[in-house]
């Protein structure tokens, strides 16, 4: 796809002056996307179950960047992705719920880094095809990863399934998922490392998303529920269910950090360490009985659900010490900030902002705020909302008015909601004022969530989520037309 005229009405919104350097070599990405795994969920950030067990998460907080406000602008699996690839928001794609297929039109991470000359690879979990969760997704659907190693969706993390290449033939990964995808990546890295042209990886694990007694065995015997020590605004009617997924899901987080020592190591041997963003981070987090919300549950506006992790090493450019960055960085941010940092072009269409300018600069940002949403909920209980995360409150707004305003200075945990308090009119005034503007750049109007559906012509299953069964279950003509939907597939009922 060749994107040149596309780029040629674009402004170069690049930031890092690293045409300025030219002894800097492109470097190479490898992004590590995890699944469910909230920013608390940490032991750099002080979850007393992990404290000592994550010793290489542990190293990269301490000799990288640690961007301490990040959010998920849409916490939920397939508009994180695609707001990912595009550096847009989610009602602008259109990819506001689960199982839509992001269109093949769409300018993507792997297009836009191809066309300054890298290599690009993506191994595990996709879910943005909409043809089935284990159904087949052909090249012309990859947005324009080449190699390929990947599963539109599942979590059976002790039989995971997956395509390689263009062959249509399913198969399995050995033993646990998680494991086998890091080996295939570290064997990526030892074949194309030495081939001297840079190349771009996504390596996203479904871990640590439920089900949560599938992590290793052995992982799991290092917690118990009686052990575990859960948050403090985890309500009482949710304590022994907490418990209970809580081993299951820290045990998935050990897997994981052993995966990412594993990783920097094979990128160590291979030479490349210096010269490679490497990126952890998740696509959204984990209620665990927060808020008295259950388990296994996210897209609500709460810290647990929205905040995720987000740690990145470039040691040609920032050397090896701790940074940490407290401007809030959003989902849409993330790709202007990986095009900027590695010195290409960042197209006009993308709605994100570069971080770049925010690192290393203390106190800057204090006045930036990251906009979230929820156009039309599906995954439990819930509603609609916009809100505002900043590096010091949170205020979130549904259709009936101001929902929570949080001071996390004080209330970390988000258990004195100061919104439609005496003395806090002002404040509540200024979030209320910065959530307008963050919505007019996103081109964006607290609407009702079916004016949304109509708008894209979306038919809803009865728990309002987008049937990904409907090829097994449906019988009816007038359903066999919608089997699959997306914001291209769907045209025709758009009102």
């Amino acid at each position: 796809m060749l994107l040149i005229g596309l780029f040629s009405g674009c402004k170069n919104r690049s930031t890092t002056g690293r045409d300025q350097k030219p002894l800097l070599e492109k470097p190479n990405v490898i992004y590590v996307l995890a699944d469910q795994w909230r920013a608390q969920a940490t032991s750099y950030n002080g979850d007393p179950n992990l404290v000592g067990k994550t010793p290489n998460l542990d190293a990269m907080a301490r000799q990288g960047i640690n961007f301490s406000n990040a959010v998920s602008v849409c916490p939920v699996c397939t508009p994180y992705r695609a707001s990912l690839l595009t550096g847009q928001y989610p009602t602008t794609t259109g990819m506001f719920f689960n199982d839509l297929q992001l269109p093949a039109k769409s300018v993507t991470m792997a297009e836009l880094f191809k066309e300054s000359g890298y290599l690009s690879s993506y191994i595990g979990k996709w879910h943005l095809d909409g043809m089935g969760r284990g159904d087949f997704t052909p090249p012309e659907r990859r947005q324009g990863f080449d190699y390929w190693k990947a599963l539109e969706c599942s979590h059976e993390y002790q039989h995971l399934i997956y395509y390689e290449g263009d062959s249509k033939e399913q198969k399995v990964w050995e033993g646990y998922g998680p494991y086998a995808e890091t080996e295939d990546a570290i064997s990526y890295i030892r074949k194309y490392a030495p081939g001297g042209k840079p190349f771009l990886m996504v390596l996203a694990w479904g871990a640590p998303h439920f089900p949560h007694h599938t992590a290793p065995a052995n992982l799991m015997r290092r917690f118990t529920p009686e052990d575990i020590v859960l948050r403090d605004n985890v309500s009482k009617d949710m304590e022994e269910s907490a418990r209970k997924e809580s081993v299951g899901y820290y045990a998935h987080i050990l897997a994981l950090d052993s995966c990412m020592g594993l990783l920097q190591k094979a990128m160590d041997e291979a030479g490349i360490s210096q010269n490679t963003i490497l990126v952890f981070t998740s696509d959204h987090g984990e209620m665990m009985g927060s808020q008295g919300v259950r388990p296994r549950q996210k897209q609500v506006p709460w810290a647990e659900s929205v905040r995720v992790p987000f740690l990145l090493s470039y040691p040609a450019l920032y050397g090896k010490k701790s940074i940490i960055v407290d401007a809030p960085i959003n989902t849409p941010d993330i790709l202007p900030t990986l095009l900027d940092m590695a010195g290409l072009p960042v197209p006009g269409f993308i709605e994100g902002e570069s971080l770049v300018p925010f690192i290393g600069q203390e106190g800057a940002g204090e006045d930036r705020a990251a906009l979230i949403m929820n156009v039309s909920h599906f995954a439990g209980k819930g509603k609609e909302y916009r809100g505002i995360y900043t590096n010091r409150y949170a205020y979130v707004k549904s259709l009936e008015g101001p929902w929570f305003l949080y001071d996390h200075q004080i209330d970390p945990l988000q258990m004195d909601n100061l919104a439609g308090k005496p003395g806090y009119e002002n404040l509540q005034e200024k979030m209320e004022g910065l959530l307008q503007k963050e919505m007019e750049k996103a081109g964006d109007v607290f609407m009702p969530r079916q004016h949304y559906i109509d708008k894209w012509g979306y038919k809803l299953g009865e728990y309002g989520n987008i049937p990904y069964y409907f090829h097994k279950a449906s019988t009816s003509g007038a359903d066999q037309e919608i089997i699959f939907q997306g914001p291209e597939l769907n045209k025709k009922y758009r009102k």
